[in-house]
C-alpha cells in the first residue's frame, strides 16, 4: 500500500529527518519518501501492520500536524 501523508511544520531538512525517521520506525514501513517544498511524505507500508492511524500518529509523535489518505495497493 502507499500512502501520502500531507505534514504541517516542516521548515527545513532537519525536520524532514525526524519525519523519515518517525515513519520508518513503525513496523511494517518499507519505504519513505519526505518532500520538504510539497509538505508531503509518501509511505510504503504494510496497511495490516501499520494503518494510517499508526503513521499519522508517529508524525504527530515527532511533533508535526499531519494528516493522510491511503492510496493504491502494492
Amino acid at each position: 500500500m502507499i500512502t501520502t501523508l500531507a505534514i504541517n511544520g516542516m521548515t527545513c531538512n532537519g525536520c524532514v529527518k525526524h519525519v523519515d525517521q518517525a515513519l520508518k520506525a513503525v513496523p511494517g514501513v518499507q519505504a519513505v519518501e519526505v518532500n520538504l517544498v510539497e509538505q508531503r511524505a509518501k509511505v510504503v507500508h504494510d496497511q495490516e501492520r501499520a494503518p494510517l492511524p499508526l503513521l499519522i500518529a508517529a508524525v504527530e509523535g515527532a511533533g508535526y500536524g499531519c494528516h493522510g489518505s491511503e492510496g493504491s495497493g502494492q
